[in-house]
């Protein structure tokens, strides 16, 4: 069982940055793939980027590539999404997943686990 918390949503202007962090519980953190995701009010959850186990091979959505960086310090049980470049239509809660698949990179929500609480990210234009 994985236990997820994410923190470091706020607001931001645009052309801002943000960090947002997942502290997972867990001794296995470091065997699963982890992913991030988003969703704005009355869109579907959408595929933000992924990390493997080993932080080797990563994938990230069309809407942020070049602009979000995802990472992971297992020694901390911890994933980041570096938020750069930010837009008005990145509003959104975001959340942090995890599957026990710690080699595939899933781009939907079906591929995960587990799901943490969620939190916001606010851009103003």
């Amino acid at each position: 069982q994985v236990q997820l918390v994410e923190s470091g949503g706020g607001l931001v202007q645009a052309g801002g940055s943000l960090r947002l962090s997942c502290a997972a519980s867990g001794r296995t953190f470091s065997r699963y793939a982890m992913g991030w995701f988003r969703q704005a009010p009355g869109k579907e959850r959408e595929f933000v980027a992924a990390l493997s186990w080993s932080g080797g091979s990563t994938y990230y959505g069309d809407s942020v590539k070049g602009r979000f960086t995802i990472s992971r310090d297992n020694a901390k049980n911890t994933v980041y999404l570096q938020m750069d470049s930010l837009k008005p239509e990145d509003t959104a809660v975001y959340y942090c997943a995890a599957t026990r698949a710690g080699g595939t990179l899933s781009w939907g929500p079906l591929g995960y686990d587990y799901w943490g609480q969620g939190t916001q990210v606010t851009v103003s234009s």
